[in-house]
């Protein structure tokens, strides 16, 4: 979990430091990344479980609309 904090933490700061981070902190063996999914997972759950008290959203609207601005922000059209 801690290294999935830490990759999230550098791309809030940097994309500079987001891509070096990703480049030396992703493990390279099977179990090293699954470790990392896992904290990815869990923090996002935990994120949007946030995102829902702060909001009253329900989760489904909260992650559409978190599809919607990182589709935009990509470039690529939001097909509805």
């Amino acid at each position: 979990m801690q290294l999935a904090i830490a990759l999230l933490t550098a791309g809030l700061d940097s994309p500079e430091l987001e891509a070096w981070a990703a480049d030396l902190l992703t493990p390279v063996d099977t179990d090293g990344l699954a470790d990392l999914m896992a904290g990815l997972h869990v923090i996002s759950v935990l994120l949007l479980h946030e995102l829902h008290e702060a909001t009253g959203e329900p989760s489904a609207a909260v992650l559409q609309r978190l599809a919607i601005v990182a589709e935009r922000q990509r470039g690529t059209p939001f097909a509805d």
